[in-house]
């Protein structure tokens, strides 16, 4: 007997939105360490909220709904705010309950505001790593550093000279402008959109954008993000930022960093040397004397740091260049959706966070 294509309405419902999630899915094994971490964080919470007045979003759905849009590739928080209303996974990981009504976009990008005053996304960070599960899984003696290019949410026709001069796009909402034979940099120039955006290239022969430069260090033996930096895109922001992100690390022994050529500079390597780190740094002896010699290359170490920073050999750690390409493609990095250094920076560690979370259950489950 055929069925009736029919559709009659439930007064009530007994379905919760976990009972819809399956089993088997990643987002079950990630969740706890979500939340544990989240409990961590509740001090910080505690601080950067007044203890009266008028409810806020929940910190916690906040970063549980951030996490959905760097985990799932969702393109815009208006769009987050959309698929939350209507797939039952996400309102089960979220918190939010079948008939709980979902935020504005206004209402949630105005929260989320008050977190990146917090340096919460740094702390989220931190609170993975320190997880009693997790911190067993990190190498405290060997790293790797590297840099990337972030596109900046900033077209070429807002470059503009810094004196006011030159002609302005043509009219209309998307104008032509020729900057043919016009002297263009980041001395007499700077965009209107994000003024903190530089003109930069990485690599000769690439064209140049207006870009911001991220930095992340992983730890070699499992190949988690343990720090991250984004800072403007100039030729020594690499090397600066890994000093730093070094100097933060905890004070316990000898360590090794392992970098590309763009850090086989005599500066880099004497400050490496001075606290305390050997500098694993790819040679870049083309048309000049390398800063890495045979005291550091004699040691077998020295190998299987570079090994380690760009794998060579498939194993089931990743190389940090995957790191980068796991934020820009699916986390959405390529091109920002925010301006300014610090929301930049914010959503930097933020999606590097979601990376160590991705990888994190398969990691502990062989551990285990």
């Amino acid at each position: 007997m055929r069925g009736a294509d029919c559709q009659t309405a439930a007064m009530f419902s007994y379905v919760s939105p976990e009972g819809l999630v399956p089993q088997a899915h990643p987002l079950r094994a990630i969740r706890p360490l979500v939340n544990a971490a989240l409990q961590r964080l509740s001090p910080q919470f505690d601080k950067i909220y007044a203890p009266s007045g008028r409810d806020s979003i929940a910190p916690e759905r906040l970063l549980r709904a951030l996490l959905l849009q760097a985990l799932f590739s969702v393109r815009s928080e208006r769009q987050l705010m959309e698929q939350i209303t209507y797939k039952m996974m996400f309102r089960w990981f979220v918190g939010l309950s079948m008939d709980a009504p979902v935020w504005d976009v206004t209402v949630f990008t105005k929260n989320r505001e008050r977190l990146l005053a917090g340096d919460i996304a740094r702390g989220f960070l931190a609170a993975i790593l320190v997880d009693p599960k997790v911190e067993p899984l990190l190498s405290d003696e060997h790293f790797s550093v590297d840099g990337t290019l972030i596109e900046a949410w900033a077209s070429m026709k807002s470059f503009r000279p810094k004196d006011g001069s030159g002609e302005p796009p043509a009219a209309g909402r998307n104008g032509e402008a020729d900057f043919r034979g016009a002297p263009r940099g980041n001395q007499t120039h700077a965009s209107n959109t994000d003024p903190d955006a530089r003109l930069y290239k990485k690599a000769a022969g690439q064209a140049a954008k207006l870009c911001h430069m991220g930095h992340a260090l992983m730890e070699n033996c499992h190949g988690l993000v343990v720090d991250t930096s984004l800072t403007k895109a100039t030729g020594t922001a690499e090397r600066e930022a890994a000093i730093a992100m070094i100097e933060e690390l905890p004070n316990g022994g000898r360590v090794t960093l392992g970098a590309d050529k763009a850090y086989d500079t005599q500066d880099f390597v004497a400050e490496m040397r001075w606290l305390g780190v050997t500098p694993h740094v790819t040679q870049n002896a083309k048309g000049r004397r390398s800063a890495i010699n045979g005291r550091t290359m004699r040691h077998a170490g020295y190998a299987v740091s570079l090994r380690a920073r760009k794998r060579v050999e498939r194993r089931r750690s990743p190389d940090i260049e995957e790191v980068f390409g796991w934020m820009k493609t699916v986390g959405g990095l390529r091109k920002t959706r925010h301006r300014g250094t610090a929301r930049v920076g914010w959503m930097f560690t933020f999606v590097a966070a979601a990376y160590n979370l991705v990888r994190l259950p398969k990691l502990l489950a062989g551990a285990g």
